[in-house]
């Protein structure tokens, strides 16, 4: 399927949608890339499913030993995965936004229903959240997407540029913050001694009060206290919600508005595909990743500090996980055209599956990790829990072909479907 163009005089008036059929136009690239993502999101967050959650950023909060190699691991997630994942799957989101209002409008449906959709997105992101994990994304999406349906009536050379502009501040921002932060890292507060002393001991306390909140969900995760768990969420942890909307406009809107104008270029459907975009696309990868490769190894000669390895996960890196991302866009998109095998194909399964996987794995990783269940919560090295991510990654790959041959949607898709549209659709194939 090649990406098209809405006409500008398209009407955005309410009317009878008729939604369209689960596989008949789906654009496969897209399905692949989303499902080389989820999978990816899960490196990234396999290590706060089974350690505190700052041990995420922070070597120095896993409950068992990290040493030489498992250093080694953080710099390699550092400059593969971390932030880029994510980076990957919000332009996917913000492609699949677009492509799900070119459609609603070839057949006279409004925003209304984007809307409707983008709120139980929410919904689901909130269950997500206080139920079980607190790293969920879907209730940023939900924001971020009826914040990006302003502007999804733009051209796409617009949408691109105002992307650009807000990742571009955002990152000045970050930058700001990221210089901040080192200096806490190396102790050269500017300033006379009095204030760089007072500085000092502010950020020392800001770290043991992250550290010790970040025991206090570890221990109610071991103790098996579910209950205690989910009201300990509600009580602590409601305004880390609107503080993660931050990043609403520093990020993950600008990958949105980015994400819509590639798909509407006709990235994902290789109307622009060749050897030149290739050459391109691994050039930007290339440079991305060997500017996080410095920034690792200027944290690891630090010595893995708190506030160094936070300076580089919220500020040094933006730029260059701009650069990665875009390039493993371009190169999986070129990539996905020559994908023919087996595994291929189970990818792209994953990928239509993408929901129902990235919920699913939250509920996986519960089952293993916390103590009503497995009990194995602050129990594995970042190297055994990489060994709990890859048995995931079988599972993942190994339940979605055989139940889309069977089924229309993946079991969350379906729901979701049924609740935008408010009608019940057939499930069997």
């Amino acid at each position: 399927m090649s990406a098209t163009r809405v006409p500008a005089g398209t009407p955005d008036q309410p009317g009878q949608f008729a939604p369209t059929g689960p596989s008949a136009d789906r654009i496969a690239s897209l399905d692949f890339i989303r499902g080389i993502a989820v999978m990816g999101i899960l490196v990234a967050n396999i290590v706060a499913f089974g350690q505190p959650f700052s041990a995420y950023i922070y070597p120095g909060a896993f409950l068992t030993p990290h040493g030489t190699a498992e250093n080694a691991m953080w710099i390699a997630q550092f400059v593969l995965i971390d932030g880029k994942m994510r980076g990957l799957f919000t332009l996917l989101f913000g492609a699949g936004l677009y492509l799900f209002m070119e459609r609603a409008w070839a057949r006279g449906a409004a925003r209304a229903l984007q809307v409707r959709r983008l709120l139980f997105l929410g919904l689901f992101g909130l269950i997500h959240y206080f139920l079980i994990w607190e790293g969920d994304i879907l209730f940023l999406y939900a924001a971020s997407g009826l914040v990006a349906l302003l502007f999804v009536r733009l051209s796409e050379e617009k949408q691109l540029a105002l992307g650009l502009i807000g990742y571009v501040l955002g990152g000045l921002l970050y930058l700001g913050l990221a210089f901040s932060l080192q200096a806490a890292a190396d102790g050269s507060f500017p300033g006379t001694p009095e204030a760089a002393q007072e500085m000092r001991v502010t950020m020392a306390e800001g770290k043991q009060h992250e550290l010790s909140e970040a025991l206090v969900d570890a221990q109610l995760v071991r103790s098996g206290d579910y209950s205690g768990l989910v009201a300990h969420r509600f009580a602590e942890h409601v305004g880390d919600l609107s503080n993660a909307l931050i990043t609403l406009w520093t990020e993950t809107l600008p990958l949105m508005l980015i994400g819509m104008a590639l798909y509407r270029f006709g990235l994902f459907s290789g109307a622009i595909a060749g050897g030149r975009f290739l050459f391109w696309g691994a050039a930007s990868w290339l440079t991305g990743a060997l500017a996080n490769l410095w920034i690792a190894q200027r944290v690891a000669e630090g010595g893995f500090s708190y506030y160094g390895t936070m300076a580089a996960f919220t500020g040094w890196s933006h730029f260059p996980n701009l650069m990665t991302t875009l390039g493993y866009a371009t190169l999986l998109a070129v990539w996905c055209a020559a994908a023919r095998g087996w595994l291929a194909v189970r990818v792209k399964a994953a990928g239509r599956a993408a929901f129902t996987n990235y919920l699913g794995t939250s509920a996986v990783m519960m089952m293993v990790f916390h103590g009503w269940a497995g009990g194995l919560f602050g129990e594995f090295t970042r190297g055994e829990l990489y060994m709990v991510m890859l048995v995931a990654w079988v599972l993942m790959l190994a339940w979605s072909k055989p139940w889309l041959d069977r089924f229309r949607y993946g079991p969350l898709e379906w729901l979701w479907r049924c609740l935008t549209y408010q009608r019940v659709f057939p499930l069997l194939r």
